[in-house]
């Protein structure tokens, strides 16, 4: 097994997503769900085709899915590299990363926490950071492989 460049201190978990961040999903996803309800007492949606009632129910579903992968996903740094769970899990291991860097919308931390940004070859990998702990180990991984540089 070839060890990367980075190793942490210890194993961090945390999830991905913050309090303000789950906050405003609720409420959008509560808004998007009783605007649908509307929608569908308005209109006679069984007399529509097929096609349009798989479309509204995979919207519907999605919608579900979505959310419920915004309130569980985890971001796991460890030993062997970073992995967030979500709908499909991202990892990258320590071998592979070739750089990493924090970003961020300015005024906007409150909503949308600084994600990481890792370099893997020609690919980029985004990992999203809910808790202090996991920002900690964000700040930590970016600054050593901008040290490296």
């Amino acid at each position: 097994m070839q060890i990367g460049f980075y190793q942490p201190e210890k194993t961090v978990t945390g999830p991905a997503y913050g309090p303000g961040f789950k906050v405003m999903a609720t409420v959008l996803c509560a808004v998007l769900a009783g605007y649908g309800t509307t929608v569908a007492l308005r209109y006679p949606l069984l007399q529509y085709g097929i096609g349009v009632q798989l479309l509204l129910l995979g919207a519907a579903l999605m919608l579900g899915v979505s959310y419920y992968w915004f309130l569980r996903s985890v971001v796991i740094i460890d030993e062997r590299g970073i992995r967030q769970t979500w709908m499909f899990n991202r990892q990258v291991e320590w071998r592979d990363v070739r750089s990493a860097k924090m970003i961020g919308i300015p005024f906007f931390t409150w909503l949308f926490p600084p994600r990481l940004v890792v370099r893997t070859g020609n690919a980029f990998a985004t990992f999203n950071g809910g808790s202090k702990p996991v920002l900690i180990e964000f700040a930590k991984i970016s600054l050593a492989y901008q040290m490296k540089k």
